[in-house]
């Protein structure tokens, strides 16, 4: 284990750390339900969506699953949060690899159809024919690893730019070694590390971008619309916009595909539509259909970062603790040592 050393931890980082982290499973288990279903089948099957819903038995990922479940958005993220942990600030990508192995194993053991995600199955399943971890990621296009990079934004300052984005691209390499994947999680780290270091919502929005922007030129490249670029248009698009209309601006025209290229400016687009409050963003995201979990994941998490655990429902948080026996205090305590 990597001894770290660093400077006491004040009561609003700590309080946006937490935000983070829990606002990234709160998001993740309310759209858990409305995962991969149409918009049109949300509002059919649920009206509104107002809060943790248990998912219907015809959905093919997260049937079964009770009200209040997190995917494997807060899963990965964990592992992640861990493998930064036991790395002193880095992360192993082959062992990162057979972290995941081992927790599809899991969920296949459990009977779960919430399992790897397109790209990272591909990674991986290269990893295990040999392929070498700088090689198996080349093609990862995907928001997988957008969705569990909030630990990194936790433990690692957004400035100077390129050292964080050494750490982006460690936690992306294996999967989504890719200008679009690295872009798309650099967006979210960024946002995060500015939110946990106390910045506003304009300002996570503008590292995100900026990130984004240097993001892409790190990876082997694909064919892709620029992030950051769909980032600025994605949340002029909704600004000012009702709710309702904005649900179906973002669905037809930003997208809520596993693409990056959708997925994470359909998250923005969420925060620029509620003013970065943590419940609402998350809930927002979960109405969309398609991507929901990880839209809403990526949405509560950089809220969360903003606004801290104090702005998130006690009573959600508390469900997210108990239907998943889930406590992200000590994890989040050792990456804020490592900040």
């Amino acid at each position: 284990m990597t001894t770290t050393h660093s400077t006491p931890v004040d009561s609003s980082t700590r309080d946006r750390a937490l935000g983070a982290f829990y606002g990234l499973a709160m998001g993740d288990a309310l759209g858990m339900p409305t995962q991969v279903m149409s918009r049109d089948d949300v509002v059919r099957a649920y009206g509104t969506l107002t809060g943790f819903a248990p998912a219907g038995p015809d959905n093919p990922v997260s049937a079964g699953m009770p009200a209040g479940s997190v995917t494997d958005d807060t899963d990965q993220a964990v592992i992640v949060g861990r493998l930064l942990v036991a790395g002193g600030g880095h992360i192993d990508p082959l062992r990162f690899a057979h972290e995941l192995l081992d927790w599809e194993k899991e969920m296949k053991a459990k009977g779960s159809f919430d399992l790897l995600g397109p790209s990272t199955k591909a990674a991986l399943d290269a990893v295990a024919r040999g392929v070498p971890p700088e090689e198996a990621g080349k093609h990862g296009s995907t928001n997988g690893a957008a969705m569990r990079v909030t630990p990194v934004g936790i433990a690692c300052r957004a400035e100077p730019l390129d050292a964080f984005l050494d750490r982006v691209v460690e936690s992306c390499q294996v999967t989504h070694d890719t200008t679009v994947g690295i872009a798309g999680a650099a967006a979210v780290a960024a946002a995060v590390s500015t939110g946990v270091g106390g910045g506003t919502l304009e300002d996570a929005v503008a590292a995100a971008t900026e990130a984004a922007r240097a993001g892409a030129r790190r990876g082997h490249w694909i064919a892709g619309a620029d992030i950051a670029a769909r980032i600025g248009w994605a949340s002029e698009l909704v600004r000012g916009v009702p709710e309702a209309q904005a649900l179906d601006l973002v669905s037809s025209l930003v997208g809520t595909s596993v693409a990056s290229q959708e997925s994470v400016p359909a998250a923005f687009a969420v925060l620029s539509v509620t003013g970065g409050d943590p419940w609402r963003s998350c809930l927002l995201a979960a109405n969309l259909g398609g991507d929901s979990d990880t839209i809403a994941a990526i949405a509560g998490a950089v809220a969360g970062s903003v606004a801290g655990l104090a702005a998130l429902p006690r009573d959600a948080v508390d469900t997210l603790r108990t239907v998943n026996e889930l406590e992200l205090e000590p994890l989040t305590e050792r990456l804020l040592a490592l900040r």
